[in-house]
């Protein structure tokens, strides 16, 4: 929900910065790499309970995120790279939660939902953006994407947002978990609704 319009705000500065970086020679996938560590080291840190300090390696990732995609506008995109940007993305996305759980085993339950929650946007998102390949359809309303970003209540900037409230307050993961995780299936019942309406006509 929030993307489209963040992006407005973010994608000025993130291309000056990108264009620095391409000049210097550096490549996209670097970067996305270099983000999934990040993100890698957020679900060790606040899986041992360092929950700031966790947040603050997974705000490091949501940079490389972003400057990645505008590295890659500025040199090259490949198949390859988008590849890699969604699918580290959505690792990182689902180890958050279990990170939580690993700190404390009474946040099991709740990180469960959120996963599956996760998993129901990921999936809709993702075969969404699948058959309108297929169809030729395309959209730029939350900037150049390399496939079809389909919105949604819940989208990168919510999740992002929800992440800092636990990392903040983790006595109240449950209550946070379970609240984003119904969004979450709303969103996705709202993306299955768009795909009948889409992709229902022969």
């Amino acid at each position: 929900m929030l993307d489209a319009p963040i992006r407005k705000l973010i994608d000025p500065p993130l291309t000056a910065v990108a264009s620095r970086i391409a000049a210097m020679g550096a490549r996209a996938d670097v970067l996305t790499v270099a983000g999934f560590a990040s993100g890698l080291g957020a679900v060790v840190t606040i899986g041992s309970g360092h929950y700031l300090a966790g947040l603050g390696l997974l705000a490091a990732n949501r940079v490389f995120d972003g400057l990645d995609g505008a590295v890659a506008r500025q040199s090259r995109s490949t198949d390859l790279g988008a590849y890699l940007d969604i699918s580290l993305d959505f690792i990182v996305y689902a180890a958050i939660p279990f990170a939580f759980a690993l700190a404390n085993p009474m946040c099991a339950l709740a990180a469960s939902f959120l996963i599956v929650s996760f998993v129901s946007t990921g999936s809709t998102f993702l075969a969404y953006a699948i058959i309108a390949a297929k169809r030729g359809l395309s959209t730029e309303l939350r900037g150049i994407k390399s496939f079809y970003y389909l919105g949604g209540l819940t989208e990168g900037t919510e999740t992002f947002i929800a992440f800092v409230l636990m990392c903040a307050f983790p006595q109240r993961f449950g209550v946070i978990a379970y609240v984003f995780g119904v969004l979450c299936f709303v969103t996705a019942g709202g993306r299955i609704a768009a795909a009948v309406e889409a992709f229902g006509a022969p």
